[in-house]
């Protein structure tokens, strides 16, 4: 794939998820639109990392005390043997269902399939556009992205960083 072809679907793929309520509902309809497996799921992958403690602005930006519980989640966003991007999510778990903080302990469902019942609104705080030279790998990091999930009263409970890879892209990227 040409560089100049993987920025425009990088761009094209930042575009839709800044925009979108969820980025786990816009990587599912990318996955089925770019083929990326028969069958257009995504699951997370729970990696193996240290507690990382939210900092005292991310606690602000929930509207959370220091003696309340945030939990931290890392995860790799995969459609079938392709992983599209990697997420570190801190969440408020006092704010979601009984039900809800089970699936983010016990199963591999993405963290916005599994909040989705909230109608979370998604306000982005940072964005990074990743320089590589050349074509990107699958590995490549594209662009990353953070934001905050409110639920539709507006009552935050989740901070996310994400960083898209280049197998976003789809077929032709090595």
């Amino acid at each position: 794939m040409e560089r100049a072809d993987a920025a425009g679907l990088a761009a094209a793929l930042q575009a839709r998820i800044l925009a979108a309520p969820s980025a786990t509902a816009v990587l599912e309809a990318w996955c089925a639109e770019r083929g990326l497996s028969p069958e257009p799921r995504l699951v997370a992958l729970r990696l193996a990392a240290p507690e990382k403690p939210p900092s005292a602005e991310q606690r602000r930006r929930l509207g959370v005390g220091e003696a309340e519980p945030v939990r931290y989640r890392r995860v790799r966003l995969a459609c079938g043997a392709h992983v599209l991007s990697e997420a570190d999510n801190w969440y408020v778990p006092a704010r979601l269902t009984p039900a809800m903080n089970r699936a983010l302990d016990e199963t591999d469902a993405p963290f916005g399939r599994v909040v989705r019942p909230l109608a979370p609104v998604r306000r982005n705080i940072g964005l990074r556009a990743l320089d590589h030279a050349g074509p990107p790998g699958r590995d490549t990091p594209l662009f990353a992205v953070e934001a905050v999930l409110t639920s539709a009263a507006g009552q935050p409970f989740c901070e996310v960083a994400e960083t898209y890879l280049g197998a976003v892209l789809g077929p032709g990227v090595p």
